[in-house]
């Protein structure tokens, strides 16, 4: 990181760069308490099971929305990681300077993509919001869930599109470091 300047305000890459550490740890935080709750409620719902005789009621229910939150919480990570799975088909046949733009091409309609999934799931939880729907068992409403979730696709879709952007991301991709 550069000294700040006189003034006393890091420059703007600096802050940006703090910024999007600290966002990155607090969503990284987010992920793995989803992650201990639903190895928590796995836990009481087998012991329960088979020492007690008496599930958790609703487990399955509740595991169904960690499970989403899970997915989309860490999807905006893996983006900013640059750890999806990739195909490496046309890798090796392409120059480093074709790679490159193919992969801000990628970037951008990743970016796009999940920001056109953001408002096709708002207006879906618009939907759900306005009847009600709610779990079978515990009568959960969805409605907070599907909207987390439109807020993670469009941070994912955000991450994608500053990627493509920023010349130096923490995950390259591989091949990019001799061009």
């Amino acid at each position: 990181m550069k000294p700040a300047p006189r003034g006393g305000q890091p420059p703007r890459s600096a802050r940006f760069a703090l910024f999007a550490r600290r966002f990155e740890a607090a969503l990284g935080f987010v992920v793995g308490a989803v992650l201990f709750v639903m190895m928590l409620l796995t836990f009481a719902d087998v012991m329960g099971r088979y020492l007690f005789n008496y599930p958790v009621p609703g487990s399955f229910e509740i595991t169904e929305i960690l499970m989403a939150m899970l997915i989309f919480a860490g999807l905006p990570l893996v983006s900013r990681r640059e750890e999806h799975v990739t195909v490496d088909l046309v890798d090796h046949v392409v120059r480093p300077r074709a790679r490159r733009a193919l992969r801000l091409v990628v970037e951008l309609a990743s970016g796009l993509l999940l920001l056109g999934l953001a408002y096709l799931m708002w207006r879906k939880a618009q939907k759900i919001a306005a009847y009600g729907d709610t779990t079978t068992v515990l009568q959960i409403h969805y409605a907070p869930f599907v909207y987390s979730i439109v807020a993670f696709l469009v941070i994912g879709g955000i991450v994608h599109l500053v990627n493509l952007l920023a010349p130096g991301r923490p995950g390259r991709a591989r091949g990019d470091e001799q061009a």
